[in-house]
């Protein structure tokens, strides 16, 4: 008769466990993995970056910076339409075969030009606006 109460006591914390691992949704199977990767991540950045809020970008695709003769090329056309100074050149993660430069004019106000793949500057973007202009 003494076996049951030590059954109990072994019994009681795996009841404990098995009820806080379902009550807060872990799973064995992995298939609320990247529901509980993306609360923690937005816990960690303290949910601005996670959200786009912090960076003033709303998507969350990595835009690859360019670099040789297609950076060249790219911000050469950017510049030849708008003159001021290259601050970045990238992918266009939103339009996937196009490119953007951020051209920083002499007035101090920066635009985002973009390109197709040779190099025709296609719209433009002034920072700070969602509005985006045709080329002209």
């Amino acid at each position: 008769m003494r076996a049951l109460p030590r059954r109990a006591l072994f019994a009681a914390p795996v009841a404990v466990l098995a009820f806080a691992l379902v009550a807060c949704g872990g799973s064995d199977s992995g298939s609320d993995s990247s529901a509980a990767d993306t609360q923690q991540q937005t816990q960690t950045t303290g949910g601005a970056e996670a959200g786009g809020e912090a960076t003033g970008d709303t998507d969350d695709k990595p835009e690859p910076p360019l670099t040789g003769d297609i950076k060249q090329k790219a911000e050469a056309a950017a510049l030849a339409a708008y003159p001021g100074t290259v601050e970045k050149s990238e992918e266009d993660a939103e339009k996937p075969g196009m490119y953007a430069v951020e051209v920083k004019q002499a007035d101090g106000t920066s635009i985002e030009v973009y390109l197709d793949k040779s190099f025709k500057v296609t719209a433009t973007k002034k920072e700070g606006t969602e509005e985006t202009g045709d080329a002209g």
